[in-house]
C-alpha cells in the first residue's frame, strides 16, 4: 500500500497490513459489579445508565464478538487494551486518572477483558492508564513491528478512549477504520456527536460491511 500517495481514507483493508483493536471491553466498565458501577444504586443503573448497559450488551458486544470471530478467521492481527495500572496502588496512573479516581489495580478482575471477548494466548493485551492507548503504552512500536498500516477500532467509550485513540492513530500515520455499531457510550446523543466530530479522521464502517470486506 503506497500510503504516502493516498488521497482518501476509504481504502479497503489489506489483511496483511491491518489489525483490529478492542478498547476497554473489560469487567471494570461492562459488568454491573465492576469497579465503575459497584457503588452505583440500582435506581441509577436503571435510570442514568440504562441506555449504556442496553447499548453495550445488546448491540456493541454482539457486534464485537462477530468482528473478533471474523478477524481471527481472516488471519488479521487482533489486539486488546484495557484500563489497568502497572501497579496495585495505581501510582503510575495519569494525573487525570488520579483526579478522576480511576484505579484498576494490576492483575485485578476489573482489568480483565470480558469473557465474551477473551483474548487468545497469543493475542496482545495492552494495559493502559490514560484515555488514549497511544499515550501510556508502546502500541505504536508494536504496530510498526507488525507491519500494520490500517487500524480498525471499536469498544468503549465512543467519545472518550475510542475517540482519543482515533485522533492519535491518525497523527501517527495509520489509516483508521471505526466500527460505530461496535462502540458505545452513555447516551445516543454523545455517541452521535462523537461520530460526527471524528468523521474527518477515519472511515466509519458497519460490522456487516466490514466483515463482508474481509470475506467473512
Amino acid at each position: 500500500m503506497a500510503a504516502d500517495h493516498l488521497t482518501t481514507r476509504d481504502v479497503p483493508l489489506d489483511p496483511a497490513a491491518a489489525a483490529i483493536l478492542f478498547i476497554d471491553v473489560q469487567n471494570f466498565s461492562v459488568r454491573r459489579e465492576g469497579g465503575e458501577f459497584k457503588d452505583v444504586s440500582d435506581a441509577d443503573i436503571a435510570g442514568k445508565y440504562g441506555y449504556y448497559f442496553k447499548r453495550v450488551h445488546e448491540v456493541a458486544i454482539p457486534n464485537m464478538q462477530r468482528l473478533l470471530e471474523g478477524f481471527r478467521k481472516a488471519g488479521i492481527e487482533v489486539l486488546h487494551t484495557t484500563i489497568e495500572s502497572l501497579t496495585r496502588d495505581g501510582r503510575d496512573r495519569s494525573l487525570d486518572y488520579k483526579i478522576t479516581g480511576f484505579n484498576v489495580p494490576k492483575g485485578s478482575w476489573d482489568g480483565k477483558v470480558i469473557d465474551e471477548l477473551e483474548p487468545l494466548d497469543d493475542e496482545i493485551v495492552f494495559p493502559k492508564s490514560s484515555s488514549s492507548v497511544f499515550v501510556s503504552t508502546h502500541i505504536d512500536y508494536i504496530l510498526r513491528n507488525l507491519g500494520v498500516k490500517q487500524l480498525v477500532l471499536c469498544g468503549l467509550l465512543t467519545d472518550q478512549c475510542v475517540e482519543s485513540a482515533i485522533r492519535d492513530a491518525c497523527d501517527l500515520n495509520y489509516l483508521v477504520t471505526l466500527v460505530p455499531d461496535a462502540c458505545g457510550t452513555y447516551s445516543q446523543e454523545r455517541h452521535d456527536f462523537s461520530l460526527n466530530a471524528i468523521k474527518g479522521y477515519c472511515r466509519q464502517v458497519s460490522t456487516d460491511a466490514l466483515l463482508k470486506e474481509i470475506g467473512q
